[in-house]
């Protein structure tokens, strides 16, 4: 598994997301084990997943396997209040972080991300919030989700603490990010900047994206591979699991990480089998003709 230097994190270039680890049927213990067994080290939380009934979980299962908290690391995402809206504010900030780390039985998280704008933040607040964070020991680093490049710099306008992380949907079916900057100064669809270049802002300013829900076409429609819907792309994928002896899903993750941007992708399968043949597919390097075929494939093209 190859690993990102995240700041001082040694970070696994893979990150399974935890929404589904109450899954019925499934076992936690298991799933936690066979992630940093084949080379997983950084787990992806949020306060509002299972209503944090998925951090209790994640902590209780944990406490059962061999592996020590400092080896691995810790991230949760704060902001969505259920029923309510997104929520910015210093005090809502401090009281999920004092969740999370409750749920989660620990005395730190290694990253906090802020999980969806809050149009109505005050970057000040925030700025408080994660400096009572940092000077306590609670958050170690810092970043964003969902965010485009002029919400990031209003909040640093005040916020202190480097940004390392925005986690962004991103995949074969999901490449919009990529379109608009192959088709600059082109009267079609594909050319509209709907993220304001924030795939060329996080390279500038190294902030590492974290590619989620990278099986997915749509918002949450459904997963592309092994989908009659797109007989194109999966017999191009299959042509390179073929090649490569990995599955179809292996290579879709290899496409997202032969981006030079450095990217981690987060998996949300909470099936051991699914996680090792993500992982076994990690290393594989595919070639720059491989990616734009993949790309292709997919349903884009080029000018």
């Amino acid at each position: 598994m190859k690993k990102i230097q995240i700041a001082a994190m040694q970070a696994s270039q893979v990150i399974l997301g935890c929404m589904r680890i109450i899954e019925q049927g499934k076992n936690p213990v298991k799933v936690i084990e066979t992630a940093y067994e084949n080379g997983i080290n950084f787990f992806d939380h949020a306060d509002i997943y299972g209503a944090g009934q998925c951090e209790t979980v994640f902590a209780e299962a944990l406490a059962q396997t061999s592996i020590r908290r400092e080896d691995i690391y810790l991230q949760s995402k704060c902001s969505i209040r259920p029923g309510v809206a997104y929520d910015f504010s210093k005090e809502h900030i401090l009281r999920s972080v004092e969740g999370s780390l409750q749920r989660l039985k620990t005395d730190y998280l290694d990253t906090l991300l802020l999980h969806r704008p809050d149009t109505l933040m005050e970057p000040e607040e925030v700025a408080a919030a994660f400096y009572e964070l940092e000077k306590s020991g609670k958050v170690r680093y810092f970043g964003v989700s969902n965010q485009n490049p002029m919400q990031i710099e209003l909040l640093k306008t005040a916020v202190k603490q480097p940004l390392y992380f925005n986690q962004l949907q991103f995949g074969l079916k999901h490449t919009e990010m990529i379109d608009a900057g192959l088709n600059v100064n082109i009267p079609n669809q594909a050319s509209h900047m709907q993220d304001g270049s924030v795939l060329e802002y996080s390279r500038i300013n190294k902030m590492t994206i974290q590619a989620w829900s990278p099986f997915q076409y749509g918002f949450f429609d459904g997963p592309f591979v092994d989908n009659e819907k797109f007989p194109e792309l999966n017999q191009k994928l299959k042509f390179y699991a073929e090649k490569y002896d990995v599955t179809l899903s292996g290579i879709a993750i290899a496409w997202i990480n032969r981006h030079p941007a450095n990217m981690q992708t987060i998996i949300g399968t909470m099936t051991e089998s699914r996680i090792k043949e993500v992982t076994e597919a990690s290393d594989i390097v595919l070639s720059h003709d491989e990616w734009y075929d993949l790309y292709m494939a997919a349903g884009n093209s080029l000018p």
